[in-house]
């Protein structure tokens, strides 16, 4: 399932960046913008593309917290939780959040709808509490405004 239509999928990531081993994060990067995660099969296909070990692809994927190996659902909603967001709140909008869609932070809804994940900072710290839905920033999140994000989305 392609989450982001228009979007490189895997063999497009590959023939765009080339053979060379320096490409192997900006081709984790690519085949995750397509797919929404690094599958088994993914890094399978990216090892042999770059004449690599599976174990030195996924090596170099899980040193980076960027990277992600499980499917996210079609909303994935992050929550800063830096410390501006902290302060003004975000635990509490993340706890709303998990409570609401039934998941625990990290985790995906079982139809796949939704996703929820807590992120460092977004950088944002004029608007926190910051919520990110896929590539949309809500700024200053409140409960009200979440639920009607939500009701947006659902």
């Amino acid at each position: 399932m392609e989450l982001y239509p228009g979007k490189v999928d895997i063999g497009q990531a590959l023939a765009r960046r080339g053979r060379r081993r320096e490409n192997l994060i900006p081709i984790l990067q690519d085949v995750q913008q397509a797919t929404g995660w690094l599958s088994a099969e993914a890094i399978e296909r990216i090892a042999r593309h770059l004449s690599l070990s599976e174990t030195d692809v996924f090596g170099v994927a899980t040193f980076y917290t960027q990277f992600r190996f499980k499917p996210i659902g079609r909303y994935h909603m992050k929550v800063c939780c830096g410390t501006a967001c902290h302060v003004r709140g975000a635990g509490r909008i993340s706890e709303r959040l998990e409570l609401d869609l039934k998941i625990a932070a990290g985790g995906t809804a079982e139809d796949g709808k939704f996703s929820l994940e807590r992120v460092a900072c977004f950088g944002s710290c004029a608007l926190a509490p910051v919520v990110v839905v896929n590539d949309k920033a809500y700024g200053r999140m409140t409960f009200q405004k979440i639920e009607r994000v939500l009701k947006g989305l659902k």
